[in-house]
Formats: C-alpha cells, sequence, structure tokens
C-alpha cells in the first residue's frame, strides 16, 4: 500500500497514511479538525540507455565511414582547392 502525505489547510500540520488506492483521501486535519489536502511530490526521472547524451544525437562526419563527400557540398562557391 502507498502512502500519501497530506497537509492541513488551517495550522500546516503535514502528516503521513497508508492507504489503498481505492480509499477516500483523508478530508480532516487529526490536529485541528481543519480541512487537509493530499501533497503531490514531483517523480524523478532517470534516463537509461543510449540516445539521451548529446554525443549520442550527433552526425559522425562521411569521410569516417567510408562515404564519399557530395560534389559541391562542404565549400563555398568561388573557392578554390
Amino acid at each position: 500500500m502507498p502512502i500519501y502525505e497530506y497537509e492541513c489547510g488551517v495550522c500546516q500540520f503535514r502528516f503521513e497514511r497508508r492507504q489503498k488506492f481505492d480509499e477516500e483521501p483523508v478530508a480532516i486535519c487529526p490536529e485541528c479538525q481543519g480541512k487537509a489536502r493530499r501533497v503531490i511530490h514531483s517523480v524523478p526521472v532517470i534516463f537509461k540507455g543510449s540516445g539521451f547524451y548529446i554525443t549520442d544525437n550527433r552526425k559522425s562526419n562521411p569521410a569516417e565511414k567510408g562515404e564519399e563527400e557530395l560534389p559541391g557540398k562542404g565549400k563555398e562557391e568561388g573557392e578554390k582547392g
């Protein structure tokens, strides 16, 4: 069963409850009987595997793969050499 965190809107008391998914959320603060609400936390994300780093997405040099450079590509018009 998951543990949910609640916070009172009146006294700002924070408390946790272990509840089933289908149970109703706690609506009353156990300290002051004020209105309580469930606190939502962000979940950390961990990227694993290839494709998440800048080096994984770079295009490789065509000369490294043994491919020929197409004519007119890579050099400005008017350049010689």
